[in-house]
C-alpha cells in the first residue's frame, strides 16, 4: 500500500506506545505534526525551546515505562535539544529523537537547515539513522526504540527527510513492536563466588545506582539478608527507600553524610549495582572501595574503569540479583536483625538533621526547616525533580526519598536548566502523582519560560526556587581558594514577574515561620491544575557534606607545591582583602 512517511511514522510510534512528543513544528516536520494532530493516542506538546523538549522527554522516560520522544526540526532544533540529549546519553535514559531532514529528492545544495547533523549528534546518541525510503520508516523507528532500551539505555536519533514525510510511497504492514531482552550473562560460577564473598564478609555493604531502578525488591531482599548498610548514587537515591533502617544516604566516602561514612567505615565487601563509580557518585573519587568488590552492571565497559572488581557480574540488575539472592539462600540462613546498626544509622541521621536545624540562618530560610516541612506534607509517592547546583546536594542530604523513581536529577552531563521542563514530562507521565521541582535561581533563569507549557497544559506543578542571588555551588568553590566569587552573582531578580509572564501562581517565602503554610498553599493551588512558583529566600551559608568532602578530596590530590601555592594565595587574599 502507498502511504506518506508521516502517516507511517505516527502509526509506528503508536505501536510503540508513545503518548507524548515534544518539540516545535517547522518547515521540515510540519507533515509529522499534522499527522500527530490526528492521532487518538499521541499528544504533541509545543515547547518554548527544544532543550526543554529534550528534558521533558527525559522526565517521561525516567519516571514511567513510556519512552520520551522528540519531534524536532533539523540543524537548530538538533543543536538546541543537544543538552537534553547529552544528559540522557550520559545518564542512561532511553529517548527517541525524531528529526525532520532536508529533501533527499533534489539535486540542490545549500538547502535550508542543510548540515551534517549526524556528525554532530553521533557522540551524543547510541545510534543515528537516516531513512532513505518509505519502507524503512517503521522498521527504523522500531530498531531505534529497541536500541534505546537495550543494554545501557540512551537516546537514538532518526532523521526522516521532508519529502518522504510529504509524499506517499510503498510501505508494508506495521510490524509488531520489538521485545526488549533483559539478559543475565554472568556465569553461575561467578555468581556463586560473589555469594560466598558476601556471606563470609564481616561488614558487607551495598552501593546502588540508577541501573538498579528496576531491581528495588531484589536490592532490599539482599540488604536484609545480609543486614548490610545501603548507600546510593545521586541518581540512585530513589532505588532504595530512605525509610528503610538500612538506608544510609548518598555516597559513602568523605563527601557523604555521617550515617553513610560511619556505616561504611569498616566495609570489607561491597556489592555495587548499576553504578559506574563516576565522579559525583564517589565524591570526586574520594571513596575507599574494598578489594572484595562485586560489581553488577549491564554495561561491561564500566567494570574496572575506576576501581578493580574482584567479581564482575554482567547483566540486567534484577536478573543478576535474583540469581545472587538464590545463591545466598542456598549457602545459609539470613543474618539476624542488626538492631545496633539500625540504631546507629538512625542516630547519625537525626544528629545531622539537628546540626542543620541549629544553624542560624538569620533572616533567610534554613534548608533543613524547609525539607522537614516538605517531607511532612507530601505523600510517599511524590516525584521530586531536582536541578543541578547546591540545592542538588541539599536535597540529597536532607530530603528522604521513599518511593521508586521518586527523584530524578541530572548527573554525569550535569546540565543546569533541567528541572523546570523535566517536571512537566514527569507530570504528564504520572498525572495521579504529585510532582514538584527543586531548582536554584541560576538554573531557573535558564528554562523558567517553559512554565508557559505547564500552564497551557493545566499541570499542577510546584517549583521551589532556591533564591540566594548567586550560582552558589560554584561560588562556594570559589570563595575558599580565591576569597572572591567572580562572575557568579546573578543580581536582583523578581520572580513574581516570571509568574505573571507564564500564568503561574507566585508565593514568596522569606522566613522559617512561613514555610509550612507556603507549602500547604502551593499544594492547594497545584491540586487545582495551576503551576506554582515558590520563591524561597534560602540560606546557603552552611555547606553540605558533599561540598566539604569533595573540596578536601580534590585539594589533597594536588601536588604538594600546588597545595602550598593555593594556601598561600588564599591566606594573602584574606589578609589584604
Amino acid at each position: 500500500m502507498k502511504r506518506t512517511g508521516a502517516w507511517t511514522a505516527v502509526r509506528a510510534l503508536e505501536a510503540l506506545g508513545i503518548r507524548y512528543t515534544f518539540g516545535i513544528p517547522g518547515v521540515h516536520n510540519t507533515e509529522l505534526y499534522d499527522e500527530l494532530n490526528s492521532s487518538g493516542q499521541i499528544t504533541p506538546v509545543l515547547v518554548t525551546h527544544e532543550g526543554g523538549a529534550a528534558f521533558m522527554a527525559d522526565g517521561v522516560s525516567r519516571t514511567s515505562e513510556q519512552t520520551g520522544t522528540l519531534v524536532i526540526v533539523p540543524a537548530a532544533g538538533v543543536t538546541h535539544a543537544a543538552s537534553g540529549i547529552g544528559e540522557a546519553f550520559l545518564d542512561g535514559v532511553p529517548m527517541l529523537v525524531i528529526c525532520g531532514g532536508i529533501r533527499s529528492d533534489l539535486d540542490k545544495r545549500y538547502q535550508l537547515h542543510e548540515l551534517d547533523q549526524h556528525a554532530f549528534i553521533r557522540p551524543l546518541t547510541k545510534a543515528a539513522f537516516l531513512v532513505t525510503s518509505h519502507a524503512e520508516i517503521a522498521p527504523t523507528l522500531f530498531k531505534a526504540w529497541e536500541i534505546a532500551h537495550s543494554g545501557e539505555p540512551g537516546p537514538v536519533f532518526v532523521e526522516i527527510p521532508v519529502n518522504l514525510q510529504m509524499f506517499p510511497g510503498e510501505v508494508g504492514e506495521i510490524p509488531s513492536p520489538p521485545v526488549i531482552a533483559r539478559p543475565q550473562r554472568a556465569p553461575a560460577g561467578a555468581i556463586r563466588h560473589a555469594a560466598e564473598m558476601l556471606f563470609a564478609a564481616r561488614h558487607p555493604g551495598l552501593f546502588i545506582g540508577w541501573g538498579a531502578r528496576d531491581a528495588v525488591a531484589q536490592t532490599r531482599a539482599i540488604a536484609e539478608f545480609l543486614q548490610a548498610p545501603v548507600a546510593t548514587t545521586l541518581q540512585g537515591l530513589s532505588v532504595f527507600s530512605a525509610a528503610h533502617p538500612l538506608h544510609t544516604g548518598f555516597s559513602f566516602g568523605p563527601a557523604a553524610v555521617p550515617a553513610a561514612r560511619n556505616a561504611f567505615a569498616d566495609c570489607d565487601c561491597l556489592l555495587a549495582v548499576g553504578t559506574r563509580f563516576a565522579e559525583i557518585a564517589t565524591g570526586s573519587f574520594g571513596v575507599s572501595v574494598p578489594e572484595e568488590l562485586i560489581h553488577v552492571d549491564i554495561n561491561p565497559l564500566v567494570f574496572n574503569a575506576n576501581y578493580p572488581a574482584a567479581v564482575a557480574l554482567e547483566g540486567d540488575s534484577a536478573a543478576v540479583l535474583d540469581a545472587l539472592l538464590a545463591e545466598l539462600q542456598q549457602i545459609g540462613a539470613a543474618r539476624g536483625m542488626d538492631t545496633g546498626l539500625h540504631a546507629r544509622i538512625q542516630r547519625d541521621k537525626g544528629d545531622y538533621n539537628a546540626e542543620w536545624l541549629r544553624h542560624d540562618s538569620g533572616a533567610r530560610v534554613n534548608p533543613a526547616v524547609f525539607f522537614n516541612a516538605l517531607r511532612a506534607a507530601v505523600p510517599d509517592d511524590v516525584i521530586a525533580v531536582v536541578d543541578d547546583g547546591n540545592h542538588t546536594y541539599l536535597t540529597a542530604e536532607l530530603f528522604p526519598v521513599r518511593q521508586a523513581k521518586g527523584l530524578i536529577v541530572p548527573t554525569d552531563f550535569n546540565c543546569m536548566g533541567y528541572a523546570v521542563p523535566a517536571a512537566i514530562g514527569a507530570k504528564l507521565a504520572n498525572p495521579d502523582r504529585e510532582v514538584f521541582a527543586i531548582v536554584g535561581d541560576g538554573a531557573f533563569t535558564m528554562t523558567c519560560m517553559e512554565i508557559v507549557s505547564a500552564t497551557r497544559l493545566g499541570l499542577g506543578l510546584i517549583y521551589f526556587v532556591f533564591h540566594d542571588g548567586e550560582l552558589s555551588q560554584i561560588a562556594q568553590a570559589q570563595e575558599i581558594p580565591f576569597n572572591r566569587k567572580p562572575c557568579t552573582a546573578l543580581g536582583a531578580i523578581d520572580f513574581s514577574g516570571v509568574a505573571i509572564a507564564t500564568g503561574a501562581e507566585y508565593i514568596r517565602v522569606a522566613a522559617n515561620a512561613e514555610v509550612s503554610d507556603a507549602i500547604a498553599r502551593a499544594r492547594e493551588l497545584a491540586a487545582a491544575g495551576r503551576p506554582v512558583i515558590v520563591d524561597l529566600i534560602v540560606d546557603y551559608s552552611k555547606r553540605t557534606a558533599f561540598t566539604l568532602g569533595a573540596v578536601k578530596t580534590n585539594f589533597r590530590r594536588f601536588p604538594l607545591a600546588q597545595r602550598l601555592r593555593l594556601v598561600t594565595r588564599a591566606v594573602k587574599r584574606r589578609i589584604t582583602g
